[in-house]
């Protein structure tokens, strides 16, 4: 049975937090639990809150988080690998004050229920939150959707699944976005550092293509991403 706030505004029973990938998700899913009372960063109604990861709203560290002096990139730090990878909150527009709604709302649930999109990538960015975010003991459920049909949406929260259902997921995305890293950071540094010449950047990562582009935050032309 579904529940909800007092007309004072004070919560009874029961909170549920769903976390989505999007927003667009976010609205659909809303929409279907009847959570239509709206504020800033997540839908509330009926006993639960929806809220949002805008894509990513947590990172893996970089060098400098855990040294400082790892800021300035020469060869004799190389190669930097972490005994443990920490997280930090992504800075990306948006990202820190959506965060701190999700991180409010994830600390006073009774219980969590991740909505993020089915698939490997997806089966990160929910343990990356909940771990960021202090959560890691609250009761928590997968919500595996495909679509985003009322009756997809239906069967999906008929049938919500143990998170351990999807260990050896979370397992290889997280193993591919530390492989990433590993072999990203360090090889951009070395490249650039070693091949230096007229304030290059070398870019190099895990990437499915090839690509180019240029790095205007930091004004340097990036050279063709190298894949492997």
């Amino acid at each position: 049975m579904l529940e909800g706030c007092r007309r004072d505004g004070r919560r009874q029973g029961r909170m549920r937090v769903v976390l989505a990938e999007k927003p667009s998700v976010a609205r659909e899913l809303a929409s279907f639990l009847v959570a239509t009372q709206r504020h800033d960063g997540y839908y509330e109604g009926r006993g639960y809150q929806v809220t949002w990861a805008l894509g990513h709203l947590v990172t893996l560290k970089e060098p400098q988080d855990y040294e400082p002096a790892l800021k300035q990139w020469s060869l004799e730090t190389l190669p930097f690998v972490p005994e443990r990878f920490g997280l930090k909150p992504l800075d990306k527009k948006g990202a820190g004050k959506q965060l701190a709604v999700v991180r409010r709302l994830f600390r006073t649930a009774d219980e969590l229920i991740a909505a993020t999109d089915a698939g490997r990538e997806g089966e990160l960015i929910f343990p990356y939150i909940v771990e960021l975010t202090g959560c890691a003991g609250k009761p928590a459920r997968r919500l595996w959707l495909n679509s985003l049909t009322r009756e997809a949406i239906r069967a999906a929260f008929g049938c919500l699944r143990p998170l351990s259902d999807y260990d050896a997921l979370y397992a290889a995305a997280r193993c591919r976005n530390e492989a990433d890293w590993v072999v990203g950071l360090n090889a951009t540094r070395y490249y650039t550092v070693r091949y230096r010449a007229g304030g290059l950047l070398w870019s190099v990562g895990v990437e499915t293509l090839p690509r180019g582009h240029v790095d205007y935050s930091c004004g340097r032309s990036v050279k063709p991403t190298t894949s492997f």
